[in-house]
């Protein structure tokens, strides 16, 4: 390869606080269009807007949880740009005095990598704009100021990525550990969680930074990655071609899988940055964040490795099942009740997810409990139904919420694992297939699975296969 792509992200992240960041507006999601506005989002004149505790408590918590310096000084700026769903002229951000800054998350991926993340700051959400999204409305562009003001952390990252499988391992990370936290939902379909794209190319072995574009628009991880492979392609054959790569903003077309250019790159001059009159410097005292250190939970990663280690089940495993917090305990909930660490995740992981995925549900609000499960697990592990009869009690349990051992009842599936009656069926199937017993005596053993799916069929399916193979093998040897 002659060249080597590098790769930083700039991610914004909405914070679940009830309010605005200064103003008590909701924040509330899916309401009607400009029904959360007030003189303070709207910009009207003569209004000071006063900062929401709650986001600052938040912000410092993410920045605790990536390792961040959390500065005891921070400056709320004015970035001024004029666009339609931005109502003051200018957005309060932070640029120069970040609230916190020189932190880094570890990836797994490629045996794993360091990324650093250069500043976590505070800033205020624009409003939103709605282009003709009906056949009445084609032509028309809308604005919704419902979101501005909703408070938002940016968090930048170095440009120490290098593929955009670890943009999206870092991405992944980072969304992981604010809905740990509860400060974020992470829904990138609703644009709570998001993120920008800074891709350049450089000759392998080259120190000096290539000319970078940033890409916009990118509403899912499978985007992320598409975009940012189309791009480093995307300058490759520029520069192959005797071409430059000019700095500049692009959107992904989603549809198409391409970048389009959509407008040269602004810089920070563009913006004429200058501390916010109206606020004061935000000062954050030790014994805040200590309190905020007090209150962070166990992350991912450490719940991933503490999985490994106390359960002994395998890194996939470990890290489907800490995918988000409420899987976790729902996870460890049932591995109480059955002490079977293994086999509790293969329940999970396969049977319960695979119907919560069919149905867009999450965990939280499914109706099996993890007693439910654990009560299932111990049936099968006390004979009393057969791994394949589970799997058929296990989608009842999930569509009605009853226990499996009711199930089971109402249903007459238990499991047949009566020596005597099972003797009493066999000797039945034996009689009633000479011809077959005489091959089996002759040689052909292969048989045996013949006997005992006509065993099965004789008991409906209700036979216990291990005892089945046993009584079998006693009676077809004498």
């Amino acid at each position: 390869m002659k060249y080597e792509s590098v790769i930083g992200l700039e991610v914004h992240a909405q914070l679940l606080t009830d309010s605005k960041l200064f103003c008590t507006c909701s924040t509330k999601f899916g309401s009607g269009p400009n029904t959360q506005v007030c003189p303070v989002c709207l910009g009207l004149p003569g209004v000071l807007p006063v900062l929401n505790r709650r986001s600052v408590e938040y912000a410092v918590k993410m920045a605790l949880a990536v390792n961040c310096r959390v500065n005891e000084k921070s400056v709320f700026a004015r970035k001024n740009y004029f666009y339609p769903d931005l109502p003051k002229g200018y957005q309060i951000s932070q640029y120069t005095e970040p609230l916190a800054e020189h932190g880094y998350l570890d990836i797994d991926t490629n045996g794993g990598k360091r990324i650093g993340i250069t500043r976590i700051h505070m800033e205020e959400d624009a409003g939103k704009l709605i282009h003709g999204e009906g056949p009445e409305d084609a032509g028309s562009s809308f604005v919704d100021l419902n979101w501005a003001g909703v408070p938002l952390i940016e968090i930048v990252s170095e440009p120490d990525m290098r593929s955009a499988d670890e943009a999206q391992a870092y991405l992944k990370s980072l969304r992981d550990i604010l809905v740990y936290l509860e400060i974020c939902s992470g829904n990138m379909e609703e644009g709570s969680f998001r993120c920008d794209a800074n891709v350049s190319i450089r000759p392998v072995g080259a120190e000096k930074l290539g000319t970078k574009a940033e890409l916009k628009n990118m509403n899912s991880f499978k985007f992320v990655k598409e975009a940012i492979e189309y791009e480093i392609e995307r300058q490759i054959d520029v520069v192959e071609s005797g071409g430059k790569v000019v700095q500049e903003t692009r959107l992904f077309d989603s549809a198409r899988g391409i970048t389009a250019s959509m407008r040269s790159k602004e810089e920070a001059h563009d913006y004429r940055y200058f501390p916010d009159p109206d606020l004061l410097p935000l000062v954050v005292s030790a014994g805040l964040i200590e309190e905020q250190r007090r209150t962070l939970p166990e992350l991912p990663e450490a719940k991933r490795e503490r999985f490994i280690k106390d359960y002994s089940i395998p890194a996939y495993d470990a890290g489907v099942l800490t995918a988000s917090k409420d899987l976790a305990n729902y996870y460890e909930e049932v591995v109480k009740a059955t002490n079977e660490p293994k086999v509790s995740s293969n329940w999970v992981m396969g049977e319960l997810l695979r119907l919560l995925k069919e149905d867009g549900r999450d965990v939280k609000d499914c109706a099996v409990t993890p007693a439910s499960i654990a009560g299932l697990i111990e049936m099968i592990k006390n004979g009393e139904i057969s791994g394949k009869m589970a799997k058929e009690v296990f989608e009842e349990m999930y569509k009605t919420g009853k226990a499996p051992r009711e199930i089971v009842k109402s249903k007459g599936m238990a499991q047949i694992s009566n020596e005597d009656e099972l003797s009493r069926i066999i000797d039945g199937v034996i009689a009633g297939n000479p011809d077959n017993f005489a091959r089996y005596k002759a040689g052909r053993v292969q048989l045996f699975g013949f006997f005992v799916g006509e065993t099965m069929k004789a008991t409906k399916g209700q036979a216990n296969p291990q005892v089945i193979n046993k009584l079998l093998k006693d009676k077809l040897e004498k």
